[in-house]
């Protein structure tokens, strides 16, 4: 199956059939949740209506734990087997996982203060989400550190393998440690621990949510394609017109051109030859290359 869809244009196409549906429902979920969740569930017993926080904060905090499992797999995939779209998918999930863990943080300092008294304590739970956004940031730093996409690949994909050291510590940091923040409640040997009439609109943020991350993280493995996909053309156009400026055409393809001759100066070199051949010429070329031509026209340069 992994094989299968190495090839970016299947991936493309099972994308796109993915991506309403996707919206749809997560959409749906998310309303729906939220309406039971803030209108009808009752109002916890201790907390009272500060519970709501629970109904996105939970979500936020698995989203954040597991995106970043995925991103660690994608790294290995990387990493062991070269996976043409493990590394459009490492870079797609950083800056939504990110996304998450953030608002895990905040969300749990709207609680945390009318609950604790304090909008942050150096609680074991705290604290290892924090690293987590910590280890987003620096896969997305590490990423885009290096003048081509490629080299910054490996580095990304071994810290992201790292960085999986901490998601346990996450998880079973209440049951290691003596902290402020309650044990898990629905992952649990004695059982889910929360009233039915809250349990639902959480359940309905959990898939909501869910749903909504795979469809952000589809949408950013398009973009990161198709950007990939205007270097091939970029590259097709030169080879048709070598006398288009060498600059220009990096702005248009918004990518450094592999190790051509141009006018006498050599390109430094970059790995692409993965994406040049890995079935990315099944999209559809013809009209990107008229509209990239007309681009480097308006631009001045000569076609």
């Amino acid at each position: 199956m992994f094989d299968y869809f190495a090839n970016p244009t299947r991936f493309m196409r099972l994308a796109r059939v993915l991506v309403a549906p996707l919206s749809v429902l997560s959409v749906l979920l998310i309303l729906a949740g939220l309406y039971y969740g803030l209108l009808a569930s009752p109002p916890d017993y201790q907390q009272g209506d500060t519970v709501r926080i629970m109904y996105v904060h939970v979500p936020a905090a698995w989203l954040a734990s597991l995106g970043y499992v995925a991103m660690g797999v994608c790294g290995l995939f990387y990493i062991v087997w070269r996976h043409p779209l493990a590394d459009v998918a490492l870079r797609s999930m950083a800056p939504v996982g990110a996304m998450f863990a953030f608002l895990t943080l905040v969300t749990g300092a709207l609680w945390g203060k009318p609950m604790w008294g304090a909008w942050w304590v150096w609680d074991a739970r705290l604290t290892s989400m924090l690293i987590l956004l910590f280890f987003y940031v620096a896969v997305i730093a590490l990423a885009n550190a290096f003048d081509t996409v490629e080299r910054g690949s490996r580095p990304a994909a071994i810290l992201a393998l790292v960085g999986l050291i901490n998601v346990p510590i996450v998880k079973f940091s209440v049951d290691w440690w003596n902290t402020l923040h309650q044990p898990a409640s629905l992952l649990r040997s004695g059982g889910v621990s929360i009233d039915p009439a809250m349990l639902t609109p959480l359940l309905l943020m959990l898939a909501g949510m869910h749903l909504f991350f795979a469809f952000v993280v589809i949408l950013r493995m398009q973009a990161v394609l198709a950007e990939r996909l205007d270097l091939q053309v970029a590259l097709d156009v030169w080879e048709q017109e070598p006398q288009v400026d060498c600059q220009l055409l990096q702005r248009c393809a918004r990518v450094q051109l592999p190790g051509y001759r141009v006018g006498g100066q050599v390109l430094q070199p970059r790995a692409v030859e993965q994406y040049l051949h890995a079935g990315l010429l099944g999209i559809d070329q013809h009209r990107t290359i008229h509209r990239l031509g007309r681009d480097i026209k308006a631009q001045g340069g000569p076609v």
